[in-house]
């Protein structure tokens, strides 16, 4: 099976091409090389190597920049899957998108479900989400998996919190956001399983399992890198309140995705979000 995978070099792009399965022939392209925004660039390369799913992993992921980059982000994020799903169409291919909870306000204080009404209150989130309904508006049998507090292979919180905790002595992280980590790596486990799913189809959430604020993932950050040796001492991990690290996008408060339509569906099994962070270090560590 043909596999075109955008966003190939970003965080999710590298854990679906390391994790992918025997018999996929892989087609990644990095933004640079396939740039989603350009309708005509798009055709072309999906014309031309014909694939038969296509895995949208390629977005504008600055979530404070978009702010005064909104053409961009609408441009990346809005239009190039609207794009994705045009060429789908043109040679029979599949398209699995990769959205995220940013899509919501943050005002509940339940799971987020699939179907709930969308109301983003960024840019990021507004050009995620248009890129949603572009998708849908398109390709009908185009899957769409939101996920959240993504981190991998690349720039990510997890990566920040190591570097600031070997720097300084103290470090403030906010605690009245609430959402659940997700390893890329399981995340692209997801992906794969779905792959293998033709029949799927529609809106699914999946991150991995349980739910934190950014301050209790500061905390299981450092206790787990002190188990492994990565960090060598501990430092005072401060809660402070949102309106305390005040930043151009506001970000949902609570923002935990419903899972329970895709563990049934997709058939692969949950992992707690400190597991995953365990095996993520663990790989650090190696590396």
């Amino acid at each position: 099976m043909r596999i075109l995978i955008t966003g190939a070099n970003g965080q999710l792009g590298r854990a679906l091409c390391a994790a992918a399965p025997q018999g996929a022939e892989l087609l990644p392209r990095s933004s640079a090389q396939l740039d989603v925004s350009d309708l005509e660039e798009v055709s072309a390369i999906i014309g031309q190597e014909r694939p038969a799913v296509i895995v949208n992993a390629a977005a504008y992921t600055a979530v404070d920049k978009a702010e005064q980059e909104s053409s961009r982000a609408q441009a990346v994020n809005g239009r190039g899957p609207a794009h994705l799903a045009q060429a789908a169409n043109t040679v029979g291919a599949r398209l699995i998108h990769i959205s995220t909870d940013y899509v919501f306000d943050g005002t509940h204080s339940r799971p987020y479900q699939p179907n709930d009404p969308c109301h983003p209150s960024g840019v990021y989130g507004a050009s995620k989400r248009a890129g949603e309904e572009g998708v849908l508006a398109v390709a009908a049998n185009a899957l769409i998996i939101r996920t959240a507090w993504l981190y991998g292979d690349g720039h990510n919180f997890v990566r920040t919190m190591l570097r600031l905790m070997a720097e300084r002595s103290e470090i403030g992280v906010v605690a009245d956001q609430i959402g659940t980590p997700t390893w890329s790596h399981t995340l692209a486990d997801t992906i794969w399983a779905a792959v293998a799913k033709p029949d799927l189809r529609g809106i699914y959430h999946w991150s991995d399992a349980g739910a934190a604020s950014w301050y209790d993932f500061a905390v299981a950050i450092q206790e787990e890198a002190l188990a492994l040796g990565l960090l060598q001492r501990p430092i005072t991990i401060k809660p402070i309140r949102t309106e305390d690290y005040p930043t151009p996008a506001r970000r949902p408060a609570y923002s935990v995705l419903d899972k329970t339509a895709s563990w049934r569906d997709f058939e692969v099994a949950p992992v707690h979000w400190r597991e995953a962070l365990r095996q993520m270090l663990r790989c650090e560590k190696q590396d």
